[in-house]
């Protein structure tokens, strides 16, 4: 089902993002993680090897941000320099695998970590551009996207990775495990198959149509036990092509609790990144929650 939200008087989150005491290990962004240092690879230098190598989901792993609430405070750096000291005491949080867009970390990234993390989410955020092998896929300036069409085997490899990886950890709540992506992470979010043993308990997509026309990155992968959120601006700059506009609506499992929301008036209706937005974050966090498992 495809709804248009109305304005609400919703009380902000950031303010209680705001007052936690933030401890960072001292790296906010590594080394190419981010579209503007990135040294990508020629695509022609790129093999289906490549693709789901085991070094390479390796460097995506090891690279990956993570936030862990901690009692009033919130532990943030990346999974490899993970101190023991930051590891709640027996405790086991509902996670959130966050996968970041096109142009890797940016600001917006950190915004949405730590609104998830202040709600009492762990988040882990796999780093894709840590691959040493990885392509240009977009041009943020221009607004064009698929420069590498299988950059999407590549980050949905990268998905499940981080999937099956955080339920080995002691911190992380193997029952309560949640997909969210924005932009081409909500595309992966989207198509992404996770079978028994990469189950998540429900997916958000942020910033993306789930209309494309290449078939792999059409439509919608979750199985019936995963209700999914979509959220996308009507008039979203990146997506005007007559190909590429409309919603995820169409492809939803309608008996399971999915929602498509399409934001066609008001400040939200040409963004592309809606979480920063404190309706949006109330309205993600009251699904999340909603598909929790006590």
């Amino acid at each position: 089902m495809t709804s248009t939200p109305t304005c609400g008087c919703l009380t902000s989150i950031v303010s209680v993002i705001s007052s936690l005491l933030l401890l960072y290990s001292g790296v906010l962004v590594g080394a190419d993680l981010d579209n503007l240092t990135k040294q990508f690879t020629p695509s022609s230098e790129i093999s289906s090897t490549d693709w789901s190598s085991s070094d390479e989901l390796h460097r995506t792993w090891q690279a990956a941000l993570v936030r862990i609430p901690k009692q009033d405070q919130v532990y943030a750096g990346q999974i490899s320099d993970l101190p023991l000291e930051a590891l709640p005491v027996k405790e086991k949080l509902p996670t959130v695998i966050y996968l970041h867009g096109c142009s890797g970390f940016w600001w917006g990234t950190y915004i949405r970590l730590d609104f998830f993390a202040g709600n009492g989410f762990a988040v882990i955020a796999p780093a894709s551009f840590a691959r040493t092998k990885y392509p240009k896929s977009c041009d943020p300036e221009k607004k064009r996207a698929g420069l590498y069409r299988e950059t999407l085997k590549m980050r949905q490899y990268d998905a499940l990775n981080a999937i099956k990886n955080a339920k080995q950890l002691d911190w992380v709540d193997a029952r309560n495990i949640f997909l969210v992506g924005f932009s081409e992470g909500g595309i992966t979010s989207a198509t992404v198959s996770t079978g028994l043993d990469s189950g998540v308990n429900a997916r958000v997509i942020e910033g993306w149509t789930c209309h494309a026309e290449w078939s792999e990155y059409r439509g919608i992968n979750a199985s019936s036990s995963e209700p999914v959120l979509s959220l996308v601006a009507d008039q979203d700059p990146w997506f005007q092509d007559a190909w590429a506009r409309g919603s995820c609506g169409a492809y939803m499992n309608s008996d399971n609790g999915s929602r498509s929301v399409v934001y066609r008036t008001g400040p939200l209706m040409s963004k592309h990144n809606l979480l920063d937005n404190p309706d949006v974050q109330s309205l993600i966090l009251e699904f999340l929650q909603a598909y929790m498992v006590e």
